[in-house]
């Protein structure tokens, strides 16, 4: 694709700025943020996996999927403000998540033990991680903030930190887990995934590109429900203090 045809499409900014003007909603300066951000980040990354690949060392790929690691954390942890050691426990489930996922793939020579594969992969394994981390936090805050009466009785009764909030961990894993279940319902159906899409329009066999697909759709599932149990199990120990009491005067 020419550079002519990047700018072109543009059009397609430009048409959201004008409808959100137009209706009064406010979004034009965030648009506008994300659409240029969006450019330099990806130009700037395209640069970087063009000298991590060029290098083809293992351990430039480790440090870029560390970095990838860090700023999912990052950004996952300003959804939980309040909850201690919030960015370390998210660092430490995604990254928990990354080996097993990647020792799977690899150890079974599912993929080659190439750059290339490793670091888009794993891209797409963090990301979601990190789409299930938001997603379960939001619904933990909110769940702990409308049931709290409830823990508190389960705890005034002698039940354990675990006994009183192990239905609200179950209801947050749960639902953080729909959106991916349910989008993997249509897949094929309603969109071509954008892994697939992408090798067909490269030149590849549809057949050979479904494969691949299922491989990346599987491993998202997987991901996913790891992602949410670990870092369940990991974060909610925080929320009580030493007395075993509902601590949650930090939350914002």
């Amino acid at each position: 694709m020419s550079l002519t045809a990047i700018l072109l499409s543009f059009v397609f900014v430009i048409i959201s700025l004008v409808l959100s003007n137009a209706y009064k909603l406010g979004l034009g300066r965030d648009l506008l943020i994300a659409s240029i951000r969006a450019t330099i980040q990806l130009l700037i990354v395209g640069y970087i996996l063009k000298i991590v690949f060029g290098f083809d060392n293992p351990f430039a790929v480790i440090l870029m999927v560390l970095v990838m690691i860090f700023v999912a954390a990052k950004n996952a942890a300003k959804r939980g403000k309040g909850i201690p050691g919030l960015f370390s426990k998210i660092f430490i489930t995604i990254t928990i998540v990354e080996i097993i996922t990647q020792g799977f793939l690899l150890s079974l020579d599912i993929i080659p033990p190439e750059p290339s594969y490793i670091i888009s992969i794993s891209g797409m394994i963090i990301g979601n991680s990190m789409v299930i981390a938001n997603l379960f936090l939001n619904r933990l805050k909110g769940e702990v903030e409308m049931r709290k009466e409830e823990i508190q009785l389960v705890l005034s009764l002698g039940g354990t930190v675990k006994q009183a909030i192990h239905p609200i961990l179950k209801q947050s894993i749960k639902s953080s887990l729909i959106p991916t279940i349910e989008s993997q319902k249509t897949i094929g159906l309603v969109q071509l995934p954008g892994m697939m899409s992408g090798q067909i329009i490269a030149g590849a066999d549809p057949i050979q590109a479904v494969r691949f697909q299922l491989l990346i759709v599987f491993l998202i599932m997987s991901a996913a429900s790891i992602t949410a149990i670990i870092l369940g199990y990991l974060i909610y120990p925080s929320l009580f203090n030493k007395n075993q009491q509902l601590d949650i005067s930090a939350w914002k």
